[in-house]
């Protein structure tokens, strides 16, 4: 129940925040709509990787953990 409610939350605080730094938002804000929108699709696009590959680490760490407790 815990990770549905969580999973969930995440979803919607996702899809309300912005990713963009200051100097990101001020070139955006000189530019049109569809810009805005490329630079923070691609912003997170980037921001994604990292927390894949830590969590693929974590992942395989515990794995291993729990085998050579067996």
């Amino acid at each position: 129940m815990k990770k549905s409610f969580l999973f969930i939350l995440i979803l919607i605080v996702s899809n309300i925040s912005n990713a963009q730094c200051a100097m990101c938002k001020a070139v955006v804000e000189s530019g049109d709509l569809s810009e805005a929108e490329g630079l923070n699709t691609g912003i997170l696009y980037l921001m994604v990787f990292p927390y894949i590959l830590v969590g693929t680490l974590l992942y395989f760490i515990i794995k291993n953990r729990k085998n050579n407790k067996i």
